[in-house]
């Protein structure tokens, strides 16, 4: 209550028939923008081809805070690089290791 009300009340002066005003915000409960974070952490930790996870993890981090400060955009376009980096990581690291077991194969023999 404003203190001029709180003054009228205790006073017992005459009370206004004045409708009070309202103001809805209607704020989203939440952000569902994935980040990518733990996948990105795995990369980073197990199949590191290249400093992509460590580069996706960044992205990640960076897509996160975007999505604490309400930025939608900017937490979309970081997680899509980082996704993108994620999936990179992966190919890469599989195709070497496919790669290096198919030399290893071929000159034992």
């Amino acid at each position: 209550m404003p203190k001029e009300q709180q003054e009228v009340v205790i006073l017992g002066g005459p009370h206004t028939s004045n409708s009070a005003t309202t103001t809805t915000i209607n704020m989203p409960a939440e952000i569902s923008t994935p980040d990518h974070v733990v996948w990105s952490l795995f990369n980073t930790l197990f199949m590191n081809f290249c400093c992509l996870g460590f580069i996706a993890y960044s992205y990640s981090v960076k897509s996160r805070d975007r999505k604490m400060v309400g930025d939608v955009t900017g937490a979309k376009t970081y997680a899509s690089t980082a996704k993108c980096l994620n999936i990179s990581s992966v190919i890469f690291t599989i195709l070497m290791a496919i790669l290096t077991i198919i030399l290893y194969a071929t000159k034992r023999t």
